[in-house]
């Protein structure tokens, strides 16, 4: 790899024996992928995946510890993943004292190296770090060192920046000497697309469905998506920017999507139309059939498919101001309409720190509370992510949710019908 001189420097111990190492971890992962030189990292902030306090990964407190005593900070501030509790979500005296005593019993220690290594503040917890409410919203063409797939796939796509999807821990890395192996989605010929999209629904499709039957199929290609803007229309307003905040988690979690164009829509598309199609570009048409075929095909993992839904979540990624007030306005005329005063399932909606503060200022909030919702910060997929909860049958209307574990999916429609209404299916 070609080095600048002062990249070399760093690698040749000019800063410390913890920063060549960390140079060098950059280079050997820029080999890997054949990159050729390195690239400053332009944005303002930058993001971490690894925000759980998890007791089994002490190699990372260790290597953090590391960074900190040799002064090695991120060069950027940054946000981090959600927080993987709280004690406002329900959870019995068993699941509380696995989380507590056992899982998550570093949270506090890991949090305050966090701080230490330049957290952008005490709660700045999310995987939906580009909201503005939290600040960590990169320009078209930044260049980032994320990883979160969810955020990496929508600042790519909606926000027109430019981000691998990294893995954990070299989100940090790349922030901390200010630059990032050259490959992939960071060059313009890997932002062609190889697919094109046709989207002949009869009807909006729902977003999480649509995302994952174009993840499952492209994987980790980059797909140009047509048809999409007679739905969303052509301006990323805030209705548009929320559905292709939950389609992108899905084209990602689903498959490996990292970037996608939306014809009339998404900023490069809007720029550069049809140049963005690589010459041999497949094509995969999806009508309200294959929806059908894909949504059909999910597998019920729950231990008895019967149960009586016990726990629903909404908001993963977590959820935008927009959409909690949204769903307020929904739940109370759902409830009126079944003769219910307050959900009949237990449901957490998630969303970041910074918007529940904002959702706090509105008349939305007490009226939420009224139909006995509860909101919380947390990241759905880490409360679930041990045997206790996998046992429990969960419902989401998120297939990223759905795809990492037991949770079963339905859409936001009959989602609304099991919390109001009740049953075991919409």
């Amino acid at each position: 790899m070609k080095l600048t001189e002062q990249q070399q420097a760093i690698l040749d111990g000019e800063k410390g024996e913890t920063m060549a190492k960390v140079m060098k971890t950059l280079v050997m992962y820029g080999e890997a992928f054949g990159a050729e030189t390195m690239i400053p990292v332009t944005s303002k902030y930058n993001h971490l995946v690894t925000s759980f306090g998890l007791g089994v990964i002490a190699p990372v407190y260790d290597l953090m510890e590391k960074l900190i005593q040799a002064g090695a900070l991120s060069s950027q501030q940054f946000s981090a993943d959600p927080r993987p509790v709280d004690k406002n979500v329900p959870a019995n005296l068993l699941q509380n004292l696995v989380f507590d005593k056992f899982m998550y019993n570093k949270q506090d220690y890991y949090e305050g190296q966090l701080q230490k290594l330049g957290l952008m503040e005490k709660d700045a917890f999310t995987c939906t770090c580009y909201m503005d409410e939290v600040g960590n919203k990169p320009e078209k063409g930044d260049i980032l060192s994320w990883s979160e797939s969810s955020a990496v796939v929508y600042a790519n796509s909606v926000l027109g920046a430019r981000c691998n999807r990294n893995s954990g821990i070299m989100d940090l890395m790349g922030a901390i000497v200010g630059c990032v192996p050259y490959f992939g989605l960071l060059t313009d010929e890997g932002r062609k697309a190889t697919w094109i999209v046709k989207v002949e629904t009869s009807k909006k499709p729902e977003a999480q469905l649509l995302g994952s039957a174009i993840g499952m199929k492209v994987m980790e290609d980059v797909p140009y998506i047509v048809g999409l803007d007679k739905w969303l229309g052509t301006e990323l307003d805030d209705a548009a920017c929320t559905y292709l905040k939950d389609f992108g988690a899905a084209t990602a979690s689903n498959g490996a999507v990292g970037l996608y164009h939306v014809e009339n829509l998404t900023p490069e598309a809007k720029e550069q139309k049809e140049a963005l199609l690589a010459e041999d570009a497949k094509t995969y048409v999806i009508d309200d059939a294959e929806l059908e075929r894909v949504k059909a095909g999910y597998p019920i993992v729950w231990k008895h498919p019967n149960a009586k839904p016990k726990l629903c979540f909404v908001g993963c990624p977590h959820m935008s101001l927009e959409q909690l007030k949204k769903w307020t306005d929904n739940i109370e005329a759902r409830l009126k309409k079944y003769g219910n005063s307050k959900v009949v399932i237990p449901t957490v909606f998630t969303a970041a720190p910074a918007v529940l503060r904002e959702f706090e200022k509105t008349s939305y909030a007490d009226r939420l509370r009224e139909t006995g919702v509860i909101t919380s910060y947390i990241c759905p997929l880490m409360y679930m992510n041990n045997p206790l909860c996998a046992n429990m049958p969960v419902v989401t209307s998120s297939n990223k949710l759905r795809t990492y574990t037991t949770a079963r999916y339905f859409t936001d429609s009959e989602i609304l019908t099991l919390i109001t209404r009740g049953g075991r299916s919409a």
